[in-house]
């Protein structure tokens, strides 16, 4: 009797069930469906430094499997950052990193000019990875970096950038400045010293109207390293600014000891402490001018 069946009622299930064809594709989706949230979990992971280590093991082990991997770590705000920061960090990336001449690859969004937050965004990103590089003192670092338009382009930030993009351009420059070849670089023409002088004078006027003491803290190391260089520390006696030498900043800095503590040494050098080293070492201000 069922031999006679019409083919088409024999085969389908009864009373319209699915059909074996459709629950495998109902299976391999939700294994797909998994598979991706998986995938989107270890993608979190990375921006936790804590975690980091074994998501990107599981990633590159599971790369196969997670077709959209490529799509998903591009479009996850904040991973390709964070991967180049790990990167740019780590001691036996850090000489690759810089070898592949990858941080030329994130300048074009420090000299954009645009306001908006998406550009914002690309800046901040991009000074991120630079301030992972110069963050771990290594002198081939910053004369890698020296060797590039790294400082003006982070002077162009500091003088058109968010709070927070200003305050990771002025840190990259303080740590430039903090090891000996980019004090010398900086200090060695007069054109150097009063570009960066220029900007940071220009901070603290900013700063009076709108005080941040993070980035307040930043500028005054800048200033006090580079009174550590004789010509400069003479040069500062003209050209730092007044609100440094008096109390407009006193309220900001009043839980920050260690801050209020550069600003004195550097009050106490410019005021004459290294006066004598300058003309030693050849002269002040008007050596650096080439007079």
């Amino acid at each position: 009797m069922m031999a006679n069946l019409p083919q088409s009622l024999s085969l389908n299930p009864p009373f319209g069930g699915p059909t074996a064809s459709s629950a495998n594709t109902n299976a391999v989706q939700a294994s797909k469906d998994r598979r991706m949230a998986s995938a989107e979990q270890l993608v979190l992971e990375l921006s936790n430094p804590d975690l980091r280590e074994n998501a990107l093991l599981d990633l590159s082990k599971k790369r196969e499997i997670f077709q959209d991997l490529a799509p998903l770590l591009w479009n996850s705000f904040g991973t390709i950052a964070a991967l180049l920061q790990c990167v740019a960090s780590h001691p036996d990336t850090r000489t690759l990193f810089l070898n592949a001449h990858i941080p030329l690859y994130l300048y074009p969004f420090l000299n954009t000019t645009s306001k908006t937050r998406p550009f914002e965004y690309l800046r901040l990103t991009s000074l991120g990875v630079i301030g992972a590089l110069v963050k771990v003192d290594d002198t081939e670092v910053i004369s890698f970096l020296l060797s590039t338009e790294i400082i003006p382009l982070c002077l162009r930030t500091m003088e058109m950038g968010s709070e927070l993009s200003k305050t990771v351009a002025t840190f990259i420059v303080q740590k430039i400045l903090l090891d000996d070849v980019g004090l010398r670089y900086i200090c060695a023409t007069a054109e150097r010293f009063f570009a960066v002088g220029r900007v940071l004078g220009t901070m603290v006027n900013s700063l009076a109207e709108q005080p941040s003491s993070r980035l307040l803290k930043h500028i005054i190391r800048c200033y006090l390293r580079l009174s550590d260089n004789p010509r400069a520390c003479e040069a500062l006696r003209n050209c730092l600014p007044e609100m440094l030498r008096d109390a407009t900043f006193s309220s900001c800095l009043r839980e920050d000891p260690t801050t209020k503590r550069w600003l004195q040494q550097l009050i106490n050098n410019v005021a004459g402490g290294n006066r004598a080293a300058a003309y030693q070492a050849g002269g002040g201000l008007e050596h650096m001018l080439g007079n």
